[in-house]
C-alpha cells in the first residue's frame, strides 16, 4: 500500500469517529432533554395529585366531589397533552439534527467515491472502465435509496405531527363536553 492511500484512509477514519462522535453527542443530549422532561412531568404529577386529592378530602358532599372531580380533570388534559407535544418536538428535533448530521457525511462520501472511481477510471489498465461503471451505478443506487430514506422520515415525522394536531382537536371538544356533563350532574 503507497503512503497516500494509507493518509486517505486515516483521514476516512478521523472523519467515520466525528460523526460517531456528533451523532452520539446528539444521542445523549436528547437522552438528557427527554430525562429532564420526565422528571418535571413527573413532579407536577405528583404535586397536582396531592393538591388534588386534599381538595377532594375537603369536600363536602357528593356533589361538590362531582364537581371538583370535572375542574380538576380539565387541567390534567391539558398538561398530558403539552406532555405530548414536547416530547414530540424533541424527537423532531432529534431526528433533524440526526439526518443532518448523515446527510452531510453521506454527501462527502458519494464526492469522495465519486472522485475515487474518476481516478480509478482514469489510471485502470484494459476494463477499468466496465469496474468504473459498476462502481457509478452502485453509487447511484445508494444515493436513490438514501434519497428515499429521507423521504421515508419526512413522511413519518408530517404523520406524527398530523396525529398529534388531530388528538389536540378532538382533546379539546371532549373536555368541554366532559365538564358540562360534570357540571350538569352536580347540578342536579
Amino acid at each position: 500500500m503507497s503512503n497516500p492511500n494509507i493518509e486517505q484512509l486515516t483521514a476516512a477514519q478521523k472523519a467515520n469517529a466525528e460523526v460517531m462522535m456528533a451523532l452520539l453527542r446528539t444521542a445523549f443530549n436528547g437522552v438528557e432533554r427527554l430525562t429532564a422532561l420526565n422528571m418535571a412531568a413527573s413532579r407536577e404529577f405528583f404535586n397536582n395529585t396531592v393538591a388534588n386529592a386534599q381538595q377532594l378530602m375537603a369536600a363536602k358532599d357528593a356533589n361538590a366531589v362531582a364537581k371538583l372531580n370535572s375542574e380538576l380533570a380539565q387541567p390534567n388534559v391539558d398538561k398530558l397533552m403539552d406532555y405530548s407535544r414536547s416530547v414530540y418536538d424533541l424527537v423532531s428535533e432529534m431526528q433533524k439534527e440526526v439526518t443532518s448530521v448523515m446527510e452531510a457525511q453521506y454527501s462527502s462520501f458519494t464526492k469522495n467515491a465519486a472522485t475515487a472511481v474518476e481516478k480509478a477510471k482514469a489510471s485502470a489498465p484494459v476494463g477499468g472502465d466496465v469496474f468504473a461503471a459498476t462502481m457509478q451505478s452502485m453509487l447511484g443506487a445508494s444515493t436513490k435509496a438514501f434519497d428515499q430514506m429521507t423521504s421515508m422520515a419526512k413522511q413519518l415525522s408530517d404523520i406524527a405531527e398530523a396525529n398529534i394536531q388531530a388528538a389536540s382537536s378532538v382533546a379539546v371538544p371532549a373536555k368541554k363536553s366532559a365538564t358540562a356533563a360534570a357540571a350538569k350532574k352536580a347540578a342536579k
